[in-house]
């Protein structure tokens, strides 16, 4: 198994695009084999200690390799979409792990 784990920073004022987007592309993970364990939007009171900016979002994802990450990253709708993410989305701290 392969987990992302996602720090996501919005651009101020667009959340309502990076909502569009998610609403489009979390469903299509399921498509290739991947599941979202976790999504978080977490407040100042849920951290306990910090070096980073908080971001708006965290989401951990599942998927059974490699290449169905790869897969879903090259989805034709969600391709269509891109354009709401980049709109949306200042930066992103994306962090890989397998299972061991």
């Amino acid at each position: 198994m392969l987990y992302i784990t996602q720090l996501i920073y919005i651009k101020e004022g667009q959340e309502a695009i990076f909502h569009q987007f998610e609403d489009i592309a979390i469903p299509i993970i399921s498509k290739y084999n991947g599941q979202l364990l976790l999504r978080v939007r977490p407040d100042e009171k849920a951290i306990i200690e910090s070096s980073v900016k908080q971001p708006y979002e965290i989401h951990l994802v599942e998927f059974t390799s490699e290449q169905d990450l790869e897969n879903f990253m090259n989805d034709e709708d969600r391709k269509k979409f891109i354009h709401l993410k980049e709109q949306s989305i200042e930066s992103v701290v994306l962090i890989k792990g397998n299972k061991l």
